[in-house]
């Protein structure tokens, strides 16, 4: 089975048929309320609708599934560390301390230690979906117009999007290397021992950046030629204009946001806390 990287998805849904700007601005909201509140009320119903939406898209979970795979590995270890520098800080935010079981000196497994990480863990798997919904479904020229049309820099947003167009390509790359070495009997497969395997795969890595530093430098040459950056603005082949339902969306995601930062804040703290 071939590896998949976080590509941009051509399908027909209600999410793919939005504008990029609308659905830019929808992520940053969604993404500031998420990292405001601490309520696991509001983060549930968040999730619960990141996840409908999620399911309307249409995506299949192989178009994400290398990249998610990463993001659990590093969500392990972010909680382990955690837990590691700050055993008891779900004891100091919500005042109380109920111990489960001690593990080793001052690591000891509180309720409220528990019910933090958990909080912390619900942010990221609220966000997440959100944030890969916006890469496969805003094809990457619509995406560098949109951040464009938010006030970033169209040299940066151009940037972005050469840089998403150019996953797939660096994909098929390794993929024909890859395929190259094995023929001439280079193993990278679970079969071969794991020093070897990183072994071989540092000598397919290596031709994989010689290509694309070539490939970066043909790009430069051809934009440079092309007078790219002369003018301070420029206009968007891929620019959508907003329609109703983009007009909807935004409505939307500000009704959201101020319905979780009331919920939040309607007791004076940030924190829900179960235990009082």
């Amino acid at each position: 089975m071939k590896m998949r990287m976080l590509t941009y998805s051509p399908l027909d849904s209600p999410l793919h048929r939005l504008s990029g700007a609308a659905k830019l601005i929808f992520f940053i909201l969604w993404a500031v309320t998420v990292m405001v509140t601490f309520d696991t009320r509001s983060l549930l119903v968040m999730l619960l609708f990141a996840l409908i939406l999620l399911r309307v898209s249409r995506i299949k979970l192989r178009d994400y599934a290398f990249v998610l795979y990463l993001i659990l590995i590093f969500f392990a270890l972010n909680h382990l560390a955690i837990f590691l520098f700050s055993p008891l800080e779900g004891v100091s935010l919500y005042g109380t301390r109920h111990d489960l079981f001690p593990i080793a000196g001052r690591y000891i497994v509180t309720e409220e230690q528990l019910f933090y990480q958990f909080n912390v863990a619900l942010k990221y798997v609220t966000v997440i979906p959100m944030a890969l919904l916006f890469m496969l479904t805003t094809e990457p020229g619509e995406f560098a117009a949109s951040l464009h049309r938010v006030g970033i820099s169209y040299r940066i947003a151009y940037a972005v999007s050469i840089a998403l167009r150019y996953i797939p390509d660096v994909q098929r790359d390794y993929e024909n290397i890859a395929c190259a070495a094995q023929a001439r009997g280079i193993d990278i497969s679970r079969k071969e021992k794991l020093t070897r395997r990183v072994r071989n795969m540092i000598g397919i890595l290596l031709p994989l950046i010689l290509t694309s530093v070539q490939r970066i430098e043909t790009i430069s040459a051809a934009m440079e030629l092309r007078s790219f950056g002369q003018h301070r603005k420029r206009t968007w082949y891929n620019g959508r204009p907003f329609t109703w339902m983009d007009y909807f969306v935004i409505i939307l995601i500000i009704l959201i946001a101020a319905v979780s930062t009331y919920v939040t804040f309607q007791d004076g703290s940030r924190f829900y806390n179960p235990f009082q």
